[in-house]
Formats: C-alpha cells, sequence, structure tokens
C-alpha cells in the first residue's frame, strides 16, 4: 500500500514531533539515555560495587529509563529469543491467526494488533504476541506458539533469568531509596506474585511514516520493564519537554521504570512518557517485558519512609487494578508537555 487507512493517521497538532527516526538517531547533540553497565554490581570491592549501583539509581531519577549492558544474560540466550520471535511473526498470517486473542471474551494472552483503548481512539502500526511468561506456574504454555520449534524453551530460560536481574535492579533501587534491599521486591509482589508478561511488538514498515506511531505516548504501569530489540531505532522519550531519540546500544537492554516503582518511591524514581516511531524502511521488532505486580492483593502507594512533612504523598492508594483504570479513563496530564496523554 503507498496510504496509510484514515484510523491510522495520528491527530493533526502531534504529527511536527515526529521525524525521520533514523536520521534522528544518528544526532549527536543534546540529551541522551543514559547506558548503565552492570558489570560491577555485586562486585567484592565495594568501591566498584558502590559505583555501579549510584549509576543506576541515578538514572532512574534522572530519567527513569536506561541501557543496561553487562546484564548477565547472556547473547546467546537473547539471540535466540530474538530468533524465535522473528520466525513466528515470519510466518503466514492464517499461522499466526490460530493464535489470536479474543479481546470481547476478555482474553489479552495471544496474537493480535491491540491491546487496548488508547487515548486517541487512533490505531497503532503494530501487531504483537503477549503473554504471561513468568512464574512458570502461572504461564499457558497452550498459547505459546509451537513455531519455531525453540520458541518455548529460550523464552523460558530467558524469562527466568530476566526475574533474577528484576531482584537484582529492585535491590539497587530500594537501597537507595534508604530501605532494606529486598523491601521493593516484596512490595511487589516477590518471586510468588509478581507477574512477568511478554508483549513482542512487531512493527510493519510504514508508508507514511510522518503519519503514524508504533505505539503512542504513554507511561508503563509495571514496576519495571525490560526490553530487548532488533537494533532498529524507534523509542522515543520525553525528556525536559522534547522527544528523544534512543539510540541502539549493541547487547543491551533497555530498561524502565514503571508507574509501579513511581508511586512506592513517591517520584523519587520516574516512569517516563515515551511511545514507538515507525519507518518506512525497516521492520521493527522489540520484546517487552512487564513486571507486574498483583492486580488486587497489594495497595500501591508512596512508602512511608518515602514521605515527609516536606515531601508528602503524591499517590492516593489504589489497587494495580485501579490504577490501570484511572489511566485508561481519566487520564492525566503532563506537566507543561504539548504531547498526547499517556495510557495503557
Amino acid at each position: 500500500i503507498e496510504r496509510i487507512p484514515k484510523e491510522y493517521i495520528r491527530p493533526e497538532e502531534e504529527r511536527p514531533s515526529i521525524g525521520d527516526i533514523f536520521a534522528e538517531e544518528k544526532m549527536d547533540g543534546g540529551p541522551q539515555v543514559p547506558t548503565v553497565d552492570l558489570k560491577g554490581i555485586n562486585s567484592e570491592d565495594l568501591e566498584v560495587r558502590e559505583k555501579c549501583r549510584e549509576e543506576l539509581r541515578k538514572a532512574a531519577v534522572d530519567w527513569g529509563v536506561m541501557h543496561l549492558v553487562n546484564h548477565g544474560i547472556p547473547e546467546e540466550l537473547t539471540g535466540r529469543v530474538k530468533a524465535a520471535g522473528e520466525g513466528f511473526f515470519g510466518q503466514p498470517i492464517e499461522e499466526k491467526e490460530k493464535y489470536a486473542n479474543d479481546q470481547a471474551a476478555g482474553n489479552v494472552q495471544g496474537y493480535g494488533s491491540k491491546l487496548a483503548n488508547n487515548a486517541s481512539g487512533q490505531l497503532e502500526w503494530e501487531d504483537y504476541f503477549f503473554h504471561c511468561v513468568f512464574p512458570e506456574d502461572k504461564a499457558d504454555l497452550s498459547i505459546w506458539p509451537k513455531t519455531p520449534s525453540d520458541y518455548i524453551a529460550a523464552t523460558r530460560e530467558y524469562a527466568k533469568q530476566l526475574r533474577a536481574l528484576t531482584t537484582t535492579v529492585l535491590a539497587v533501587l530500594s537501597l537507595g531509596l534508604g530501605l532494606e534491599e529486598g523491601r521493593l521486591e516484596k512490595e511487589v509482589g516477590g518471586m510468588e506474585e509478581l507477574l512477568l508478561q511478554m508483549k513482542i511488538n512487531y512493527y510493519p514498515k510504514c508508508p507514511q511514516p510522518e503519519l503514524a506511531l508504533g505505539v503512542e505516548a504513554h507511561t508503563d504501569v509495571s514496576a519495571l520493564t525490560f526490553i530487548l530489540h532488533n537494533m532498529v531505532p524507534g523509542l522515543q522519550l520525553f525528556y525536559e519537554g522534547k522527544w528523544v531519540t534512543a539510540k541502539c546500544v549493541p547487547n543491551s537492554i533497555i530498561m524502565h521504570v514503571g508507574d509501579t516503582v513511581e508511586i512506592l518511591s513517591n517520584g523519587k524514581y520516574k516512569s517516563i512518557l515515551h511511545r514507538g516511531v515507525v519507518n518506512r524502511e525497516k521492520v521493527r521488532l522489540s520484546w517487552a517485558v512487564f513486571c507486574e505486580p498483583p492486580k488486587e492483593k497489594i495497595i500501591l502507594q508512596p512508602l512511608p519512609e518515602t514521605v515527609s512533612e516536606a515531601d508528602p504523598p503524591r499517590f492516593p492508594p489504589r489497587t494495580f487494578a485501579q490504577h490501570i483504570k484511572h489511566k485508561l479513563f481519566r487520564l492525566t496530564d503532563q506537566e507543561g508537555a504539548d504531547t498526547p496523554k499517556p495510557d495503557e
């Protein structure tokens, strides 16, 4: 096709901010998403360890998003995960449709092209595959792709290793708030209840990329989000009043602080507004894993230790389910942002 259907065309006031993602990724000036090297995160050398942890904490405070390198997950494994996802999306549509989800019946797991009500009512230029990957007893393997044959094995192993990385990151963020290291992990549900949900995003080539978005502007509702991608740029962050394009950093995992950790930290860690941009030359794929607290069991509110007379609670108490509803149906303003409202 040469023109995109009107359902995908973004509102006029939003379009001037959508540029050429390849040109923007090459630009060197201006703010850049921080890269945090986790090599020393558990070093026996106190100075090395503290320096690494401080870099992670600072990136979570200043940006709420970062490229993690030396994260400990082997390149061989992330390569298998990517090959499996690419293999699934490379199949004929009839094969993919066998895994179609049924939104109307409340079943969001599986293959589809629209995950949530979005703020604008426009469609997003993407297909996706969405499913729970951890804890293993909560993952329904019957809906996971059988082709490619390595999909299940690679994805399960990746989820397990990512869950260990989640514990490490939450420990550092806890210490950064002056809490004991296991505190944030406990507050988001611990090993039993924190769900890891994977969403593989497939962004086809788009004939009019200046008119569409792959994913519209939103903040993640999760505690943390970890993202792999196929080295095609597309992620943009709304930082200091401007859209900043994330560079492609080899062998990195992008990590976002989500709303859940922002709330627990009383806004000390940021959940940054971000969006996905498309292009006419290359297919982009990303593998996002959202670490989500249980929907009803936990009340999300600023932890008492993060609140003081000078810094009162910035967020009312809500369950995770209530927080999601609040974002869908009463979208909050972004201070001074001439931008669509966040949703998810």
